[in-house]
């Protein structure tokens, strides 16, 4: 294993599980087996599957992944392989009880999520979210004071709803000029320094710029591209889920 989370994030939210095995193979062992089954599956003992999903399990905390393309998984054919679906992977390799819900849209800028923040969070109500946004507008040129703006007040929101927060940050390449380079970079820091939120600088370290590691298009990664994300960003997640 590559990272183990905290102990005491463990004892904190682990639950005691049950299992049930029979070995009996004729019929009165198997009705006896599928009842037991059926009671431990009503008393929400069944396991959840491993895959992101938008219907978390009762109980279960949960991390909305709140971002663009590169969180809602643009161009890839398996939902599962997008940025929250192997974020859940590694989570559930390391025996972490979360769930990862895919809130992504593609093309949407930070003033995009602004507007669809509060109803998201209505209706998932999440323990903890990854923001990770700004991608679009650097692309769009948008005034990174404007970005700035958009960011602050959805991080006002999260506070307000008291939701630790990973902010993802974004870099913007020297072809944007160094004026616009310098302000877009440093909003992400200072805005994570400003509310407290567990920062990570960039969410395509490793794979902007790499052929191997995107589609056609030199924007979007493949999944491989997107397992290093998963990887670079997962440590920042864990610290993140130490924040109550």
């Amino acid at each position: 294993m590559w990272y183990s989370p905290i102990s005491a994030f463990m004892s904190a939210l682990c639950q005691p599980q049950a299992f049930f095995k029979s070995s009996l193979d004729n019929s009165r062992g198997y009705i006896v087996k599928l009842a037991l089954c059926g009671f431990l599956a009503f008393a929400g003992f069944a396991s959840a599957p491993a895959a992101a999903q938008n219907t978390p399990p009762a109980g279960s905390k949960t991390i909305l992944a709140f971002g663009d393309s590169l969180t809602a998984g643009y161009g890839l054919k398996n939902k599962n392989d997008a940025l929250p679906g192997q974020l859940q992977a590694l989570l559930s390799a390391e025996g972490v009880p979360v769930t990862v819900i895919n809130a992504g849209v593609s093309g949407d800028t930070t003033a995009g999520g602004l507007r669809r923040l509060e109803w998201t969070l209505k209706r998932y109500n999440p323990d903890y979210v990854i923001l990770a946004l700004g991608g679009n507008d650097m692309l769009r040129a948008i005034n990174p004071q404007n970005s700035q703006q958009n960011l602050q007040a959805m991080l006002e929101i999260l506070k307000t709803h008291k939701k630790p927060v990973l902010l993802a940050g974004m870099r913007a390449p020297a072809s944007m000029g160094p004026a616009f380079a310098k302000g877009y970079d440093v909003m992400y820091s200072s805005l994570a320094q400003q509310y407290g939120a567990v920062y990570y600088p960039f969410l395509l370290e490793g794979v902007a710029a790499n052929p191997a590691l995107n589609l056609a298009d030199g924007v979007h990664p493949n999944v491989q591209g997107v397992a290093i994300m998963a990887r670079g960003i997962y440590p920042y997640v864990i610290k993140m889920l130490m924040k109550e």
